[in-house]
């Protein structure tokens, strides 16, 4: 399934409904609330399994991470075409793709210039969205 782990994934019942949870999330969600949901479902599964799976994920380029305003992990699918770059509300949570074009080409440009290779980043945007802004009052 992940070629680069392939010996460390071992296709497990529990691994298996920690994926379906993730991807049933319309946001980025952390790891303790991806739990909380499989045990309401009635999954056994165990937090320790959890966090391995969202990691293991993340080793091999299958979701997308965030922090927190409190810097916890937060986790969620990444699509097929590549990571993306979000802005997180502070308030709601709510994550928007941002276009991060210009950020992929400056990484690329970095790399090159200094002589590496297979350069990860991440760039985290955070601020507060128009719903969850407080009301201008003019004075």
């Amino acid at each position: 399934m992940y070629d680069r782990t392939r010996a460390e994934w071992r296709a497990t019942r529990q691994r298996a409904a920690v994926l379906r949870a993730l991807h049933a999330c319309d946001t980025f969600v952390s790891a303790q609330a991806l739990h909380a949901a499989l045990t309401a479902d009635g999954v056994t599964v165990g937090l320790t399994t959890v966090y391995r799976t969202l990691r293991l994920l993340e080793a091999t380029g299958h979701v997308d991470v965030v922090r927190d305003s409190d810097g916890e992990r937060l986790y969620r699918p990444r699509p097929d075409d590549g990571h993306r770059h979000y802005v997180v509300c502070r308030e709601c949570g709510l994550s928007l793709a941002v276009d991060s074009e210009e950020v992929e080409r400056w990484v690329a440009r970095i790399a090159r210039d200094i002589g590496f290779h297979a350069v990860d980043h991440t760039v985290e945007l955070t601020g507060v969205c128009a719903r969850c802004r407080p009301a201008r009052v003019d004075r």
